[in-house]
């Protein structure tokens, strides 16, 4: 059983949903990441995505595809996002971690040392947002091997063919797209998602994650009764973006945030 397994069937024993902030690695520099990814645990997170620098974010607004600028000015690189994991680790063994990002820094590096230095520094999954499940087929034995999960997107125009595929395929949990559009976008319409969930949990058993759109505590509420984690990202790298230049503060910013999501997710 992967870590992320773990954290979704512990959760379930106690009746709770996951807490799943995002972060750009790099952002606002390098020394404050591992620091902000355990500031996040503090604050109630149960598995944390870390986005890779890319410079070229085809799937993000302007919130996340800035932070990706930040970090890259910062040379921020794929060798250094692995290293942020493994230095996290080091006094955090329960904690998810999962890699969101683009094909085009891992397919550089290779898939085979990519595949061993991620288990080597702790992660447990990966979210190739430009790699379908029709191109995984060959490399995915690679990362179950690891003990890796690749997870999947699936979103409001997923066809059912495509559902059934990443039923059968995807680990760890999907992330459910809740709006058609880039992160960052308007305002999740709970109803639309319940009702989608309800057509892909026909075929996919893995736990089912919803991002886009959730910018405050009540929203997280409001999803967390339909579905089995929240996935917040644009609203805690804006609060990044406020405090650029104060990274103590960036920190007590986005912590803040996600604890108030995790008491109105409880509650």
């Amino acid at each position: 059983m992967t870590r992320i397994s773990k954290v979704f069937d512990t959760l379930a024993s106690q009746g709770k949903k996951a807490l799943i902030p995002y972060i750009t690695a790099g952002d606002p520099d390098k020394e404050t990441t591992v620091p902000m990814m355990h500031a996040l645990v503090e604050a109630g997170a149960d598995v944390i995505e870390l986005g890779v620098p890319f410079s070229d974010p085809m799937a993000d607004g302007p919130t996340i595809q800035l932070a990706c600028e930040r970090a890259l000015a910062h040379g921020t690189s794929l060798r250094d996002v692995l290293a942020m994991v493994a230095e996290f680790r080091k006094t955090d063994q329960k904690t998810a971690v999962v890699l969101m990002g683009y094909l085009n820094p891992v397919e550089a590096m290779g898939y085979e040392t990519f595949v061993s230095l991620a288990s080597e520094s702790g992660v447990d999954g990966v979210l190739i947002v430009d790699m379908p499940p029709e191109e995984t087929a060959e490399v995915d034995s690679m990362f179950e091997a690891a003990g890796i999960d690749f997870i999947y997107l699936l979103a409001p125009t997923s066809t059912e063919e495509r559902i059934k595929t990443i039923g059968k395929v995807g680990r760890g949990y999907v992330y459910y797209v809740s709006l058609r559009g880039v992160t960052g976008s308007a305002a999740i319409d709970v109803d639309d998602v319940s009702r989608n969930l309800d057509r892909i949990r026909e075929h996919v058993v893995a736990p089912l994650c919803v991002g886009f759109g959730i910018q405050n505590a009540e929203a997280a509420a409001r999803v967390a009764a339909v579905c089995d984690g929240v996935i917040v990202g644009s609203a805690l790298v804006s609060r990044i973006a406020d405090q650029v230049n104060n990274p103590p503060q960036a920190i007590t910013d986005v912590s803040g945030l996600a604890h108030s999501m995790r008491e109105a997710m409880d509650a």
